[in-house]
């Protein structure tokens, strides 16, 4: 891990962009630049995809352009989020070197066109890209208008799996270095079986395509390795940046349902500030659950310090099947969202919308209809209420109740051979989770292992890889005196993917008082019912209790009879154990039991019905600020006391919130 180089410092809320002034004239940039000042635009990213442009050839750089832009904006007070330009390959690279692009899982290559063209494991892309960060860095270092250096873009978005040659070499090297021995990889991949034993490194090959199912151990450990590839080559770029610059450096992740490969968690320490992409997925059937679930997850990364949401969209994104525009108040909604859950900026993809190429019917913030339009009047909203919400940034989220999350797990449960491809790993995340967003109950995302003091409830979601030291933390914070919910697929192998034995519970199983023996998935057109009149669906076991109450069991089935719900005394605490998939009002009703429990409630009192309300409070040193946002069709009452930094007026005990509208109020008094 590198030493960051120092903290990212903005004036108040970021509010900003990425930039391609490569695609217009110099006459549109002055014309772009008076808009941005209007509306308060203080923060743009540029060189996102620069390099042909600043090296057209091997070897020579013009950095006119570039030059001319970043003065431009510097004149008009304008920061400057500066992309190292090496998010994919000019085309005279890739035509001296094919042997770059990456491969496939069945061993054909990708060709260039699209972006991210290369193998994250070429030495040839590296140098080449490394020579261009350097040339870079040393011509914009020091330069004023730089508040912060933007590392490639998305990295992995499109490559982070690549089944090439060289990619297999370095894969052996990295296996050597975890295993040390080759009889130790054999005994963590289980290669007796199917007589895949392995007798010398150079036998090993990245998991490609088979005619059967592919080794899992060999599977996971491929994601491990391509995860830490691209976290190496960001390294190597912040490198040649930090000698040449005192800026801070970051690059933007992408912490959403559709990206899996890579494991931030192990990523994180080396941001000098956490960064995120984050588009609003409307195949999903609570959209705004997920923003939030990832803004939360987002804030987790950055161990509670506030981040930057990087990216995100003002109306339609074009690479969804279906691409919608947001609704009247949506894109204030969504973007103040992140700002409750730890956002200290919020910029766009992207400023004015592209006329050609594979993102001209992406939205942005100058759409192609110009100023007179919808979305640049919800878009010069947003930046007039950020501009009242400076005194917010640097204000830390208030959480009472953690989730557990981890990309291993995610990747584990998702194998090609597994139970039920009915129900994956998010599934059961995103569930969770919604029962406690629809509760108004604010969520702190944690890693396996993490430090649960303070939590009154941690939920533990599916966490079907789970090293046993993890598990300890979690059942010693019970005995300790904590809550904890544990659902099903929890426990059920070690992190070389091997089943703990004894009940598919694993080190979880104590804690729980139940003994699970046996899975009995559900398909996806059936209803599992349970004995307190609640329904459920995709999944049930067969099992029964050792020192648990069982407080509901499946009713007809494959199960029956069998624990659905039950609740352990484990030490000083309780340990909650969930054998299937309820409805989501099912869900919701038994988090609002757990939660009474351990006097968990949402941050101020609703009068009426929460509905779609999301409420989140934000504290400093000396201030508290609570968070309203009200998705519903319907106004809403809330009890607060202060000063509506949205509206500029006062609240005193009672504010109405209008349906879809946002409120942010500056508490007088909170204990």
């Amino acid at each position: 891990m590198i030493t960051p180089a120092r903290p990212f410092t903005h004036d108040g809320i970021a509010f900003g962009c990425d930039y391609n002034p490569e695609q217009w004239t110099p006459e549109v940039w002055d014309e772009d630049i008076a808009l941005m000042r209007e509306i308060g635009v203080d923060l743009v990213a540029i060189n996102i995809f620069g390099w042909a442009h600043i090296e057209p050839r091997a070897g020579e750089y013009d950095f006119a352009r570039l030059d001319d832009i970043v003065a431009r904006l510097h004149a008009a007070g304008i920061r400057v989020n500066l992309g190292t330009g090496t998010a994919s390959p000019p085309a005279w690279l890739t035509t001296a070197h094919p042997e770059i692009l990456p491969m496939v899982e069945d061993g054909t290559r990708r060709y260039p066109g699209g972006r991210q063209a290369f193998c994250p494991s070429s030495a040839i892309f590296r140098t080449a890209a490394l020579a261009l960060v350097e040339q870079v860095a040393r011509r914009y270092g020091e330069h004023p208008a730089v508040e912060l250096w933007h590392v490639s873009n998305e990295l992995g978005c499109h490559n982070a799996l690549c089944y090439c040659d060289e990619s297999a070499e370095a894969f052996r090297l990295w296996l050597r270095e975890r295993y040390q021995d080759i009889d130790a990889l054999n005994t963590a991949w289980g290669t007796s079986f199917w007589s895949q034993t392995y007798r010398e490194w150079a036998e090993i090959l990245p998991p490609r395509a088979t005619l059967s199912l592919r080794n899992p151990g060999q599977t996971l450990d491929f994601h491990r390795f391509s995860s830490d590839q691209l976290i190496d080559y960001y390294r190597a770029e912040a490198e040649v940046i930090r000698p040449l610059s005192p800026r801070p450096i970051t690059t933007n992740f992408m912490v959403t349902t559709h990206i899996e490969n890579l494991d931030y968690w192990s990523w994180a320490d080396d941001m000098d500030i956490v960064a995120n992409d984050h588009y609003l997925d409307h195949r999903l059937a609570d959209p705004t659950s997920e923003l939030a679930f990832n803004a939360d997850l987002t804030r987790g990364l950055a161990q509670g310090a506030p981040w930057l949401l990087m990216e995100h969209s003002t109306g339609a994104v074009n690479w969804q099947p279906l691409n919608l525009p947001k609704g009247d108040g949506e894109l204030l909604r969504n973007s103040l969202t992140h700002v409750a859950r730890g956002a200290d900026g919020i910029c766009f993809f992207q400023w004015r919308a592209s006329v050609q190429g594979s993102e001209k019917f992406h939205s942005a913030m100058l759409p192609h209809a110009g100023t007179d339009t919808a979305v640049w009047r919800e878009v010069s909203a947003l930046g007039a209420t950020l501009g009242r919400l400076s005194e917010v940034a640097g204000s830390r989220v208030e959480a009472h109740a953690a989730i557990v999350f981890s990309w291993e797990s995610w990747w584990a449960a998702d194998a090609d051979a597994r139970p039920s491809h009915a129900i994956a790993y998010l599934d059961q995340m995103h569930a969770a989770y919604k029962a406690l967003h629809d509760l108004g109950i604010t969520v702190d995302v944690v890693r396996p292992g993490s430090d649960l003091d303070g939590y009154r409830l941690v939920v533990v979601p599916g966490l079907h890889l789970v090293r046993t030291q993890d598990a300890a933390v979690i059942t010693d914070w019970i005995a300790s005196g904590g809550t904890a919910l544990i659902t099903f697929s929890s426990g059920t192998v070690d992190e070389q993917d091997r089943i703990y034995t004894g009940g598919y519970t694993g080190p979880f199983r104590d804690a729980l008082g139940v003994r699970i023996e046996e899975f009995a998935p559900v398909a996806a057109e059936t209803t599992v019912h349970l004995s307190d009149g609640s329904d459920a669906r995709l999944w049930s076991e067969r099992g029964r209790v050792t020192t648990a109450e069982v407080v509901a069991s499946f009713d007809g089935g494959a199960a029956d009879g069998s624990p659905a719900i039950t609740r352990n005394t484990w030490g000083e605490g309780t340990a909650w154990y969930l054998a299937t998939l309820p409805t989501a009002d099912a869900y919701r009703d038994l988090m609002a039991r757990i939660a009474a429990e351990v006097d968990l409630a949402p941050p101020a009192s609703v009068i009426g019905a929460l509905g779609t309300l999301e409420l989140v409070r934000r504290r400093s040193a000396d201030r508290s600020y609570l968070f309203i946002v009200n998705h519903g069709a319907a106004e809403v009452t809330v009890e607060a006391t202060g000063l509506d930094l949205v509206t500029e007026t006062a609240a005193g005990g009672h504010v109405v919130v209008p349906a879809g509208a946002v409120r942010i109020i500056r508490e007088e008094s909170i204990a």
